[in-house]
């Protein structure tokens, strides 16, 4: 590797370059796959470079991932040097190579000044200010940036939650039955606070030059595989799967799966009812200190159990999305998140509905759901701040020693081999999937129910801030750096907490309906409790479309500028383009420039939108 490094830091000029990415092969790798692999990533590509003032190192470093992945085969039938690794028109190498395990891994190199400067400001001193999120997009990439922005706004969007939880939780405590009018602001917040994150998240694409990016030319992912055939929009060959072979093996073999898996989840969720009875049961007979202690020892298990349910069930969903052969990676991603949250929802709340609305006992509901909250949020932080960095170094005790050498070095920097060896064997950031769906529980636990347990907005703002720092700190010193992901929104995501606020609304309306004081008013009708209930719930949810269109989601650009960046195929001889929209309010102007710096084609438009 070290020879290759040293040779591949010159280019055809003579000049020195920066590496910016590394992918190491296995060390068996036959010395013919190894340059005709590099011949096929310096095909039809420029000399030079477009420099660090014009695009950021993640976007760099974006642009080569993308180019890595849409490698093709043309006429081979496999790797040359590898007769076992087939290959055919349009089959994506670098998936082959990953897949015959000749590929072992591709990640970029972490920026050590840049990083260092980067950690300062954003974890390693304690501060009562906002995050560096320019400075996160410009080392991460948009996505990255976005949820850190989001994880910024959640806390912020908590505090009067918890600020109004607390005196109601020291004054309220024992009496359940005024959770009304805790439960009615739960009515008013969970509907506001989405919305104006769409703002918020549009304020910060426009300013990043995201807002207006659209996926309308994606290109198919590598794992996606089928009959070799004609794409007429392309004009090359790629892999062609039928949407009916898709769609039986999703709704025969995919939905049944979920079904069952909920199934599951229901049965344990009785289970832990029948110890709950028999922890109540042995502590009415005899009550003591330990069988105080024993009647929270069922829901701790049970939290212990959704965890590693949920834990189990992911891998068995990546699994079955992974077989449906998507040809996208926004449609892998759906089915994927779909699958995910519906079963977590159902594992992590229908026990807390069971007991709120089947055994009406707010007692247990307020101590369920203390019991869940903190368990799952010690697991949380032990799983995702403590065991990674403690695996890390228990794992490659050679990794170790690099470590320590590297902070006995100071400001020395380490030499290029040493680097590139010691992030070889960091751990592979997985993506912002689990983070979002953190998140996205939390926020079902305090918009459900937190009118019983006023003190869970409290208890997610302490976890929100350690996690921002645990998320900096796994970012910066134990993951290796992540590939960019341009994004102007946090996604699908932003679906799943709108249904999240609308299942809210019903819940809150639902508590409020069966509290003492309400079913006073209807004391000799239910079905006129059920109707009103019924229909306060649908009069809040006009709210929901008040917001959406009095509420713009996107801000006004007056004569500001922003700054949309386009990759694009430039003439016979190929290479990429790249598009600069100047938007102001007047008028626009596109310029397009090559990677050599060479302005290609100019057009002017007035009146742009």
């Amino acid at each position: 590797m070290s020879k290759m490094l040293q040779e591949s830091s010159v280019d055809g000029s003579g000049s020195r370059f920066t590496p910016l990415v590394v992918a190491e092969l296995a060390p068996d790798t036959n010395q013919e796959t190894i340059a005709w692999l590099l011949s096929r990533i310096r095909d039809r590509q420029q000399n030079g470079g477009d420099g660090d003032s014009f695009l950021s190192m993640a976007e760099c470093q974006h642009i080569i991932k993308h180019e890595l992945d849409t490698l093709r085969a043309k006429d081979e039938t496999h790797v040359p040097g590898h007769d076992s690794a087939k290959l055919y028109p349009g089959k994506s190498i670098v998936r082959r190579l990953q897949s015959k395990g000749i590929l072992i891994q591709i990640f970029p190199l972490h920026e050590n000044e840049e990083l260092k400067r980067l950690s300062f400001s954003w974890y390693k001193r304690v501060k009562l200010s906002l995050q560096p999120l320019d400075e996160i997009r410009h080392y991460y990439g948009e996505g990255q940036a976005l949820y850190f922005g989001f994880l910024e706004y959640f806390t912020f969007a908590l505090m009067p939650m918890a600020l109004i939880g607390v005196p109601y939780y020291l004054f309220d405590w024992e009496d359940y039955d005024k959770y009304v009018i805790f439960a009615a602001f739960n009515l008013v917040w969970c509907t506001v606070i989405l919305e104006f994150w769409k703002r918020c998240s549009a304020s910060l694409a426009y300013r990043w030059g995201t807002l207006s990016r659209k996926k309308a030319f994606e290109e198919p992912r590598p794992g996606f595989h089928g009959v070799l055939g004609f794409n007429p929009v392309t004009g090359r060959e790629e892999p062609v799967y039928p949407n009916v072979k898709r769609q039986l093996r999703v709704y025969l073999v995919s939905v049944p799966f979920v079904l069952l898996c909920l199934y599951v989840s229901l049965y344990i969720m009785m289970i832990y009812f029948l110890m709950e009875g028999w922890a109540l049961s042995v502590h009415a007979e005899e009550p003591t200190f330990w069988t105080e202690v024993l009647l929270y020892i069922p829901s701790i298990i049970y939290a212990v159990v959704i965890e590693i349910l949920n834990l189990i069930y992911r891998y068995a969903a990546e699994f079955l999305t992974e077989w449906e052969n998507h040809r996208l990676e926004s449609s892998y991603q759906n089915h994927l998140v779909l699958k995910v949250l519906v079963f977590n929802f159902f594992n992590c709340f229908a026990s807390l509905f069971y007991i709120a609305f089947v055994m009406h006992d707010m007692a247990l509901l307020r101590q369920s759901l203390a019991t869940l909250l903190i368990t799952s949020q010690i697991l949380n932080q032990f799983m995702e701040a403590f065991l990674p960095y403690w695996l890390q170094r228990r794992r490659n005790k050679k990794m170790t020693r690099k470590v320590q050498k590297r902070k006995t070095l100071d400001e020395k920097q380490l030499p290029l081999i040493e680097q590139v060896r010691l992030e070889a064997d960091m751990s592979t950031y997985l993506g912002t999937f689990d983070d979002y769906l953190e998140l996205f529980l939390l926020f079902g636990y305090v918009s459900l129910f937190s009118c019983v347990y006023p003190l869970a907005a409290v208890l997610v703002v302490l976890n929100n801030i350690t996690e921002v720092y645990s998320d900096a700190f796994k970012m910066c010193s134990v993951f290796k750096r992540p590939f960019s992901d341009p994004a102007a929104n946090i996604g699908v995501w932003q679906l799943a907490f709108e249904a999240m606020s609308v299942i809210a609304v019903v819940t809150n309306c639902s508590l409020i309906g069966m509290s003492p004081q309400v079913k006073a008013y209807f004391q000799d009708s239910d079905q006129q409790l059920i109707f009103w209930t019924v229909a306060v719930e649908v009069i809040h949810c006009f709210p929901f479309f008040f917001f959406f269109f009095f509420i713009p989601s996107r801000v006004h650009t007056d004569s500001r500028t922003a700054r949309l960046m386009l990759l694009k195929p430039l003439g016979v001889g190929g290479g990429i383009g790249i598009g600069i929209l100047n938007h102001t309010f007047e008028g626009a102007d596109e310029d397009f420039y090559s990677l050599d710096g060479a302005r290609v084609q100019t057009r002017s438009t007035e009146n742009s939108d």
